[in-house]
This record gives structure tokens, sequence and C-alpha cells, in this order.
């Protein structure tokens, strides 16, 4: 199976504040995000739209919605398989969100940056 790559690797590479901020604001919404964290689960798989849709028990049409938020954000893809559309979570486009906020932590002081490299470092054991 190939990576999930971003359409333009450079544009996630240099995450700005804009795309942040879209970035955070679709992800301020509940089901939005349960279902970001649930593609994030299902990677690099992804999962049919409509099996999104039955584990977060919301409807069809309401999930739909979300998707195209989560899509216009540069969080989530699709791709179609016979008649389902198949949703993964974009996760280059995380790392970048995260590099974005990381950016100049600490003002370049790397102990002071140890706890949370290494919290990043166990999420994903």
């Amino acid at each position: 199976m190939m990576p999930h790559l971003p359409a333009d690797p450079a544009a996630d590479a240099s995450l700005g504040t804009q795309a942040s901020l879209d970035t955070f604001a679709a992800l301020s919404q509940a089901t939005r995000l349960e279902a970001f964290r649930l593609l994030v689960r299902h990677e690099p798989e992804g999962l049919a739209a409509g099996e999104i849709a039955r584990r977060l028990a919301v409807p069809h049409n309401t999930l739909s919605a979300h998707l195209a938020v989560l899509s216009r954000a540069g969080l989530v893809s699709q791709r179609r398989e016979s008649r389902s559309l198949i949703y993964r979570a974009n996760l280059e486009h995380m790392v970048a969100t995260v590099e974005f906020l990381v950016r100049d932590c600490c003002g370049g002081n790397a102990e002071v940056c140890d706890p949370l490299l290494k919290a990043l470092r166990t999420a994903c054991p």
C-alpha cells in the first residue's frame, strides 16, 4: 500500500498560522474530533464513511458534513472503493501542525523541551 502523503508535501511542511487555525477549528467540535481520532486508530487502512457513522452513532448526512470540514482543513482524505468512500487521517498534516506549535519551543533550550518530546514519543508505543 502506498504511504499516505499530502497532495503538496511542501504545503504541510510549512504550515502557517491560518492553516493551524483551520485545523484547530475543524477539531474543536466533538463529533469531528472523535471521527479524526477514530481514523487515526485505523491507519493505514482507513474506514468507510458508513462504518464511521455507525461507530460514532451519527446520521450519515451529519457525518458527511463533518468529514467535509475535516477534509477542507487537510485532516482527512478519501478514496472510492467500489460504492464506498474510504476515509483516512492525514497524519502528515497533524505532524506539521504539532511542528508549527513547537517550532520555537523553549527558545532553543532542548532540556526544557525534553518532557514534551518524551510525551510525544510514548504516545505511540
